[in-house]
């Protein structure tokens, strides 16, 4: 099982999850999301041992003086969100990131969208509200390909991701479920999510 937060604050939030060995830590660049950090905050990030973790950061259309200014060097990853092609994500990839492409699920035909983008490292079925928590069609589910390079987002929370497992799926990206206040994260809650799946997993 591997599990991803996004929107976490470089701050407040990383030593928790490290320590709790969620396995994606996110960071969201976008000026129009109530979780978007400043770019001066990245620089709290190096003092981090990560250990298992990787830190993503999270894009919409990032062009290239953006990538080698902000993410290079301080990330393991990009998340891209936007309307990268196939030859863009090639691009991103040669600048030495690894790449997760995020790919907007509506209907079963949108799925199937993920073969043009094999070269990335990860693929993230999510919903067209981004990080408006829209919950991911529960009929489509099912229909996701299976394997550790792909992952779910949308409305998963404590109390349906084992239901959600029971469908094949085994890779969780989370964030709006795990906050009390828009923007911030609420660390009892990634606490217990963190124990529910450490309940069902053993």
């Amino acid at each position: 099982m591997k599990i991803k937060i996004c929107g976490l604050n470089p701050s407040r939030d990383v030593q928790l999850c490290i320590d709790l060995k969620v396995n994606y830590l996110g960071f969201v660049f976008y000026e129009k999301s109530p979780r978007n950090i400043n770019l001066e905050e990245i620089k709290f990030l190096s003092d981090y041992n990560k250990k298992n973790s990787s830190f993503v950061a999270v894009t919409v259309n990032p062009n290239d003086e953006f990538i080698k200014k902000n993410i290079v060097g301080n990330f393991d990853f990009i998340q891209l969100h936007g309307s990268e092609t196939k030859a863009r994500v090639a691009d991103i990839k040669s600048m030495g990131l690894k790449v997760i492409k995020a790919i907007k699920v509506k209907t079963e035909k949108d799925i199937d969208k993920y073969r043009e983008y094999e070269s990335a490292d990860i693929i993230l079925f999510d919903t067209p509200g981004m990080e408006k928590s829209i919950k991911f069609p529960k009929e489509l589910i099912s229909k996701i390909p299976k394997g550790d390079k792909y992952a779910l987002a949308g409305s998963v929370s404590e109390n349906n991701v084992e239901n959600i497992s029971k469908l094949g799926v085994n890779f969780f990206d989370l964030s709006s479920s795990l906050e009390e206040q828009l923007g911030y994260k609420d660390h009892h809650k990634i606490k217990s999510f963190i124990n529910k799946i450490n309940e069902f997993e053993n």
